[in-house]
């Protein structure tokens, strides 16, 4: 074998075994020399094509860019890289790949340009598959209720959904990384901050209940979850995350249980109630003792019917005073009410009704209401202009044993005070003046009233 003749033939062997179609042409764009694959891709021969004009497998909208890529290459560009579409003999579009680097001659003078041109049908239908994954999981993850977000195996998130997006009213440029600590609540943030990277670190899924600011300042309670996504060795590739807005179904359950305490405390007063009840009816009138004792409970009965047949919907205001009243029975003879025709929202009415009922109660066990003598006024009345009126409702006592202050704050005084504040967002005052307990609840009107 001529030594000469091998480095030809070892070059010639490279390009014809080549899995790309490898094509060269003269700075005209006439074919100088097509290997194999570039036959099997575009279906002409090297007999066919070779001393033609590359032009030919080229769509007649796409002719300029063989303009642009000898411009480039006369220019000395190293290389011009596109993705483009070429024509088979048979006339079907091809979508390739195309690397163009000029040729030089031993003088290093420009003479052509080789092709090498990868048939990109595959690669364009495993991206479209791609791109359709994508999306459906775009558009499932951006229309779920809970915020998602994906982390790399050491927890820097680089991805949030868009429901995330909208209720924090931030970008990816802020909370990528650690950024959401920005939104967390100040006094949970660290906490949170440590279990989480405890999970992260030990490779186990991570759950946390906390606040969350909103867009618009305001904090929600979120149970929030976290899982690694491994692969087929075990290895963490990334964490998925999400988190449940749970401020309802917290709020619904401090409700049930401030409802079964209160259950709890009514049913101890129904009984210091029935046990009064019986003194005082035995002292009036000892002859009918059991008959009284019996309409006196009954009563009793009959206003707890009132509330739960109206399910603590809408009532008129005087028709709710009158409810947590009528268990007093001749003693509610006592009580003056006074006010406007007003009705009270469903949201108010438990309120109004529990503050009334541990008022009623307290007077009638230590205050106005314990003697013949002692009175008590109920008033409310709305006081203002529309935009800055008020909603007024006062207890006021007379009559009775000197008042005092209660020794200690137990779960009454909460009932009288914190739920108004809480719910009804009133201001709440009571006072112990020794003619009588003073009690007054003011707030917005439409915090407590139906307002038409």
């Amino acid at each position: 074998m001529a030594a000469p003749s091998e480095p030809i033939n070892l070059f010639e062997a490279i390009v014809n075994s080549s899995d790309a179609a490898v094509i060269s042409k003269s700075l005209d764009s006439v074919v100088l020399s097509w290997n194999p694959t570039a036959e099997a891709l575009f279906g002409w021969t090297p007999e066919e094509i070779i001393g033609q004009s590359v032009r030919r497998i080229i769509p007649d909208d796409l002719q300029q860019e063989e303009d642009f890529i000898l411009d480039r290459i006369r220019h000395g560009e190293s290389a011009t890289r596109l993705e483009t579409v070429r024509i088979h003999k048979d006339g079907t579009r091809k979508n390739v790949a195309m690397l163009v680097s000029p040729i030089r001659d031993r003088s290093g003078t420009i003479i052509g340009a080789s092709s090498i041109m990868r048939d990109l049908t595959a690669e364009l239908r495993t991206r479209e598959a791609l791109d359709d994954i994508e999306q459906r999981f775009s558009l499932m993850a951006d229309n779920i209720s809970q915020l998602a977000w994906i982390t790399d195996p050491t927890g820097w998130i680089f991805w949030y959904n868009k429901r995330w997006f909208d209720y924090t009213g931030t970008s990816l440029e802020e909370m990528q990384g650690w950024g959401w600590q920005a939104v967390h609540h100040p006094d949970h943030v660290d906490r949170v901050t440590r279990h989480f990277s405890e999970c992260i670190n030990r490779g186990v899924e991570w759950e946390d209940t906390f606040p969350l600011r909103g867009a618009d300042g305001v904090y929600r309670w979120f149970l929030s979850r976290a899982v690694p996504l491994r692969d087929a060795e075990g290895k963490i590739l990334y964490w998925f995350g999400s988190n449940t807005d749970v401020t309802d179904l917290r709020d619904a359950e401090r409700r049930i249980e401030l409802l079964l305490m209160e259950v709890n405390h009514r049913s101890k007063n129904l009984l210091t109630v029935v046990q009064s009840l019986a003194r005082r009816t035995a002292a009036a009138s000892p002859d009918t003792f059991v008959e009284r004792l019996e309409q006196r409970i009954a009563s009793l009965a009959a206003n707890q019917d009132v509330l739960v047949q109206r399910n603590w919907s809408a009532v008129p205001l005087r028709e709710l005073v009158e409810a947590q009243l009528s268990y007093l029975a001749e003693t509610s003879r006592q009580v003056v009410m006074d006010g406007p025709d007003v009705v009270v929202l469903p949201s108010a009415a438990e309120a109004v009704s529990m503050a009334l009922h541990e008022l009623a109660t307290n007077a009638e066990k230590y205050g106005a209401l314990s003697v013949p003598g002692g009175r008590v006024n109920v008033s409310w009345a709305i006081s203002g202009e529309r935009d800055d009126s008020l909603f007024t409702l006062t207890w006021v006592e007379s009559g009775g044993p000197p008042a005092r202050a209660p020794g200690r704050r137990g779960f009454g005084s909460r009932i009288i005070e914190e739920v108004p504040r809480g719910k009804l967002r009133a201001e709440v005052s009571i006072e112990y003046p020794p003619e009588g307990c003073r009690f007054m609840l003011r707030c917005p009107p439409q915090n407590v009233l139906a307002l038409a």
